[in-house]
């Protein structure tokens, strides 16, 4: 029984490992790509991005929220970075003058977050980010992730037409993931994941061992201070991401209120003030290697029900090997070399959970044809953003182009002006009959 346990454990382990691992190792490949980096830094992003991730989420699941929730680069911020270095020429600046004015902004924000913490002001975000904010965030986060992961895992050739071939083993490992989740006896649930991974990249080196990419010869050289830029007071710049790290903050409120209630095990104040803490120190230091603020990933409740697997145990384990894999310049080469597509295809199935936790939010919440604007606008606004090229937003001023351009963060903002501004029990006719919650 106990040999049964630590096997238990370790395919855990391994299993968060690889988890953490695809939803780490592209963010500082597509930053890196954007700045117009060398290889070498990009190497050291990379292997500073494993090493920092792993350290941090280890310290949250012991003594920050104390939930098994990967800490992870912010989809939120890593889209506004993106953004931003994208405009860079629109807006008469180099790349490094908008490094440093993100970096800037990044460690304002965090001081500021930290403040927060310090000062016990939780209550003050639970005012301003309320359930329905919350709930909003939940279901636009869940169709941003699938957008990006179902378009990740089919291959486009250069031509902008579907590889075929590719694309249809993408479509048979999340079928097979799907089946062994729902169909599989509780061994196989649970480690559905892992298991379409291993097979999904066997099978991609057999078919097209020409795609597979090869292990590069590294440099052995782990650092690269400020690669991106050194801090400076590009004002508009400092101000836009200022703002997206302090609304970076639902991220945090959501997860650990979600994570919490899928185990069962409610956290308080020190939980959250601990963890914001937390992401805000790791924040800072991995701004200084050009890294992407961190946040505890939503995301990972649609892995932890999909796997059902809550043990604290195996998270910090998994990144433990994370932080050590990153230490190993010849290991973590090998480890960049995984299949994109393959990756992506299992993480669509593992954030297809993340919907069902976006509807669970509602708790019952019904709505009549004035109420239901409490969710409609907000959701459709943001939906209908992330659908539409960023490009028809340059007429635009530069300094409110990335968020409207975000629909995901429109959607949060619009959320909490309609929750600030209306009093929607007002509108609600099933109030008194005791229907709504």
């Amino acid at each position: 029984m106990e040999k049964q346990k630590i096997y238990f454990t370790f395919f855990s382990s391994i299993q968060w490992f690889f988890f953490i691992f695809a939803n780490t190792i592209v963010v500082p490949i597509s930053i890196a790509s954007v700045f117009q980096l060398d290889a070498h830094t990009v190497e050291a992003m990379i292997r500073t991005s494993l090493i920092i991730t792993g350290v941090v989420g280890m310290i949250q699941g012991w003594i920050g929220h104390q939930l098994p929730l990967m800490e992870g680069h912010s989809g939120l911020l890593w889209g506004v970075i993106l953004n931003l270095g994208i405009s860079a020429s629109t807006m008469g600046l180099d790349l490094t003058t908008v490094g440093g004015g993100i970096a800037t902004g990044i460690f304002l924000a965090s001081v500021t977050t930290l403040l927060f913490a310090a000062l016990n002001w939780v209550h003050i975000l639970e005012m301003i980010f309320r359930p329905m904010v919350l709930t909003v965030y939940l279901f636009l986060l869940s169709f941003q992730l699938i957008f990006i992961f179902f378009k990740g895992m089919l291959k486009i050739d250069e031509t902008g037409t579907i590889n075929l071939p590719i694309s249809l083993l993408s479509i048979a490992i999340v079928l097979l993931v799907s089946i062994l989740k729902v169909k599989g006896n509780q061994f196989l649930s649970n480690f559905s994941i892992l298991i379409g991974l291993g097979i999904g990249w066997l099978l991609f080196a057999l078919c097209f061992p020409n795609n597979i990419a090869e292990v590069t010869q590294s440099s052995g050289d782990t650092f690269a201070f400020f690669p991106l830029g050194a801090p400076n007071l590009e004002i508009g710049i400092v101000i836009i991401t200022y703002i997206a790290v302090m609304l970076n903050l639902t991220n945090t409120m959501a997860s650990i209120k979600a994570g919490s209630e899928l185990i069962n095990e409610i956290r308080g104040d020190r939980h959250y003030r601990c963890s914001m803490a937390i992401t805000s120190i790791f924040t800072m230091i991995g701004t200084c290697f050009g890294l992407v603020p961190y946040t505890p990933f939503t995301s990972s409740i649609g892995f932890l029900q999909s796997t059902r697997i809550f043990d604290r145990k195996s998270f910090i384990l998994g990144g433990a090997i994370l932080a050590i894999i990153g230490s190993i310049p010849i290991i973590a080469s090998l480890l960049a070399t995984m299949p994109i597509t393959i990756g992506n295809a299992v993480l669509f199935v593992a954030y297809l959970q993340l919907f069902g936790t976006a509807y669970s939010s509602l708790n019952g919440k019904t709505f009549n044809s004035n109420t239901i604007f409490r969710i409609a606008v907000p959701l459709l606004v943001g939906v209908s953003l992330m659908n539409v090229s960023p490009e028809i937003f340059n007429s635009v001023p530069i300094i409110i182009r990335p968020f409207l351009s975000n629909g995901l963060i429109m959607g949060v903002l619009i959320s909490v002006i309609l929750e600030t501004i209306v009093k929607w029990s007002k509108y609600d006719v099933f109030e008194n009959k005791g229907l709504t919650k």
